[in-house]
């Protein structure tokens, strides 16, 4: 198993694109890329630690391709928008690759190079690409959001 991570806006429908992909065996939510230890949900909201809200993939890379995974964090949000995704607004919000491995890395800058070059955009591409660094998870409520709250949802009907 591999581990990818990718801050792209509001984690929740990140984590819920990527659970999607046949290959991968796992996602969590929580914040990287920060100066605060230990932050909460409240602290990265308050822009303090300058984290950002990210979904942490495991993945079987014999059965889905970090590639693969890339043209899905391209495809489910806005990366030439600064530090913002639709109404989220703050550097938590921002759109960041952290690579784990030097592969990943070369791969993260030819796939974002590849992109910038192909006018798909009007605006420059302004993702981050930096080392993964120190991943603090969320609490349990925030795990798998979308799916737990559809499940409230059929109970409630």
């Amino acid at each position: 198993m591999e581990k990818a991570t990718f801050g792209a806006g509001c984690f929740w429908g990140v984590e819920a694109a990527f659970r999607k992909i046949s290959g991968v065996k796992s996602t969590s939510v929580g914040y990287m890329g920060g100066h605060f230890e230990n932050p909460c949900y409240l602290d990265v909201l308050s822009r303090i630690t300058g984290h950002a809200e990210v979904c942490q993939v495991e993945y079987d890379p014999a059965q889905v391709s970090y590639e693969a995974l890339l043209d899905v964090f391209w495809r489910i949000h806005d990366p030439t928008s600064l530090n913002r995704q639709g109404a989220d607004r703050g550097d938590q919000y921002r759109s960041v690759i952290f690579y784990h491995t030097s592969e990943q890395a070369a791969i993260a800058r030819q796939s974002k190079l590849a992109l910038d070059r192909s006018n798909r955009y009007d605006k420059p591409i302004v993702t981050e690409i930096q080392p993964a660094a120190d991943y603090w998870l969320a609490t349990e409520d925030h795990q798998q959001y979308f799916e737990k709250q559809a499940a409230q949802r059929e109970v409630a009907t």
